[in-house]
């Protein structure tokens, strides 16, 4: 994915689902991994992908990598195939909203 349209619209689409700043997501990232005798240490908290996006979110447009574009179709993909507008995952639906979490979107968030 070369085209400057194509990761233009890209880093729109990833900038829509990821509705979480890097400072939510990092904390989120952190919470998410602690258990209650240990926290991880801040630059390896979350999953992979989460760190990534977190990565991501940290930087410019033009200092994307072809890895970096990999992930944010995946996080474009997977935000977008697990949430419905009409039917967005009510508080309850905890795990659901924790795994979207994990790649920067909160459902609860306007």
């Amino acid at each position: 994915m070369s085209d400057a349209l194509e990761i233009d619209a890209l880093w729109d689409d990833f900038h829509r689902v990821v509705n979480m700043t890097s400072v939510e997501l990092a904390a989120w990232l952190r919470v998410s991994d602690a258990d209650e005798s240990t926290e991880p240490l801040p630059d390896r908290a979350g999953s992979e992908t989460g760190r990534h996006v977190l990565a991501i979110l940290q930087k410019r447009r033009t200092d994307l990598t072809e890895d970096d574009l990999r992930v944010m179709e995946e996080v474009v993909d997977t935000v977008t195939a697990q949430t419905d507008p009409e039917n967005e995952p009510a508080a309850e639906d905890t795990p659901r909203r924790h795994r979207l979490m994990t790649l920067g979107h909160d459902p609860l968030k306007a």
